[in-house]
């Protein structure tokens, strides 16, 4: 992964919105036999799987490597998927992810499935994780320096907040 712009070929689908921002992080996805159903196409719940994929590898590389995991203080609090064409194994595929916004307690991710040589959009995501306290479970500030690293990786500010 290298923190570029992923330009594809444009989705000839109108149903696709155009992406608010370019996109700076794609992680191929390796499909496997079960991930789809007897009609032969990847399973609607296979792709949240995916999502998770692009999200962990994202905050990973925002981290440059460093993330520990068991004290990771956000969580998913909303999550919408649009559906718009059908995804078969045999395809290559890979997901795009973004953060779109930061708010003081929350973050708004991009996500798109995509067919990495025809840019078909199988489908999208738009998640909103929530900073929180993993003691008391209630909700807190994203992390100051989260906010700036993800900032900088996507090459522009993402809150209204002074970065530090």
């Amino acid at each position: 992964m290298t923190n570029k712009i992923y330009n594809m070929p444009d989705d000839k689908n109108p149903r696709v919105p155009m992406a608010e921002h370019p996109f700076r992080h794609m992680v191929e996805v390796q499909m496997r036999f079960n991930d789809t159903d007897m009609l032969g196409h990847v399973n609607n719940s296979v792709y949240l799987g995916y999502f998770d994929l692009g999200k962990t590898q994202y905050f990973t590389d925002v981290a440059k490597g460093v993330v520990d995991w068991g004290n990771i203080n956000i969580v998913v609090v909303n999550l919408n998927v649009d559906f718009f064409a059908p995804t078969f194994i045999n395809e290559q595929v890979a997901v795009l992810t973004q953060v779109v916004s930061i708010g003081q307690k929350s973050l708004t991710m991009e996500q798109r499935l995509v067919n990495v040589k025809t840019g078909q959009v199988k489908c999208m995501a738009r998640t909103v994780m929530a900073g929180i306290d993993l003691h008391t479970g209630q909700s807190q500030p994203i992390d100051a320096d989260w906010v700036d690293n993800m900032s900088a990786f996507e090459g522009r500010i993402l809150t209204n907040q002074v970065a530090k």
